[in-house]
């Protein structure tokens, strides 16, 4: 194993960032190489116990010859948010300088222009160079996870139609409970190497055998507990033996058996008027449509004070805000359901 770091220099004389890397060198040149990295949004840390489980399995492994295929880990992967500390709480999710999400206005390029992201890289902003040396590491591989998670959620992934049903091994190792099938069309990191991997010099490809770009929501941001990151970190050594990144003769498939959506298919479910939340729902539930999911209180002690939120079709509540005070539009729930849920949706990320 090889340890480095990625340094960041600050926007600001005397300030700089640095971001751990391990590598693995894989004995097999045709085996698949692989590249995983969590903490993108730095206060989402599920992940981030994940790859610390992981990579205590892949050190063993690795004196023991068991590494087949390159592998790069990235066990937290934004030292800029990891410092956005204001009044107690940590804001890893937008780059207070730019005030951009972390996961977006990666550059898309074809894989064939990958060396130009890291082009004038002294440059660029703090951020800049942090996205591109990132994206440059994923598409040195052929398979890239991103890890992430939810305010309060199922496991579930977003998944290009690209990769897709070949990533059902992923989803079954990790015990997903939905798939949301992306349509591949933002400047988030997912999306941005699987532009790079299905535009790979050429015309765009329909499907991209042998490559996988995937965003992992590893549950809620409060699930951060070591049996549940042991396990997911089990799940994920299980993936990468059933793609031959390492030995594993104990290994058994694990099929898929949740449901597999498009975005167009997910009902988000915001509040329509600013109050106290009281769900009435919890994830993992099936509903109908009509069903209450909410009530909001907006405003407390008026005999109408209280706002009923319903189901707009049948689904299965994915995610919940975690939040009990809702502003006026902000995301309650996200329902999977079995038909598109509106018409007007423009194609890529379902939030900013």
């Amino acid at each position: 194993m090889e340890r480095s770091e990625i340094i960041i220099s600050g926007d600001t004389a005397g300030s700089e960032w640095r971001v751990p890397v391990f590598r693995f060198a894989g004995s097999d040149k045709a085996a698949p190489s692989v590249y995983i990295q969590a903490a993108l949004h730095a206060n989402e840390l599920p992940g981030t116990a994940l790859l610390h489980f992981l990579l205590e399995r892949l050190r063993k492994a690795d004196a023991e010859g068991a590494i087949r295929g390159d592998i790069t880990v990235v066990p937290q992967a934004n030292a800029i948010g990891l410092a956005q500390y204001h009044f107690g709480e940590m804001g890893g999710r937008f780059d207070l300088a730019s005030r951009t999400n972390f996961n977006r206005d990666f550059p898309l390029v074809a894989l064939a222009g990958r060396e130009t992201l890291l082009e004038n890289l002294d440059r660029r902003s703090a951020a800049d160079q942090l996205k591109r040396s990132l994206l440059h590491m994923a598409l040195g591989a052929d398979l890239m996870l991103d890890l992430h998670c939810d305010d309060e959620s199922l496991q579930y992934a977003y998944i290009d139609e690209a990769f897709w049903p070949e990533a059902a091994d992923l989803a079954g190792e990790l015990n997903m409970e939905a798939v949301f099938l992306s349509d591949g069309e933002s400047t988030a990191f997912e999306e941005a190497v699987g532009h790079a991997f299905k535009h790979q010099g050429g015309e765009k490809l329909k499907s991209v055998p042998g490559r996988l770009a995937v965003t992992v929501e590893l549950r809620g941001r409060r699930d951060v507990y070591p049996a549940m990151a042991e396990r997911d970190a089990g799940g994920l050594w299980a993936f990468l033996a059933g793609r031959g990144v390492v030995s594993d003769p104990a290994h058994k498939a694990k099929a898929y058996t949740g449901p597999a959506v498009p975005l167009d298919n997910i009902e988000m479910v915001r509040a329509p008027a600013p109050g106290v939340v009281l769900f009435h729902r919890d994830i993992g539930e099936t509903v109908k449509a009509g069903d209450l999911l909410a009530t909001l209180i907006a405003r407390p002690g008026e005999p109408d004070g209280a706002i009923e939120v319903k189901a707009g079709h049948d689904g299965l509540i994915a995610t919940r805000a975690s939040a009990r005070y809702a502003r006026r539009g902000e995301d309650l729930m996200k329902l999977a359901c079995h038909e598109a849920t509106r018409k007007d949706r423009k194609p890529g990320t379902l939030e900013d």
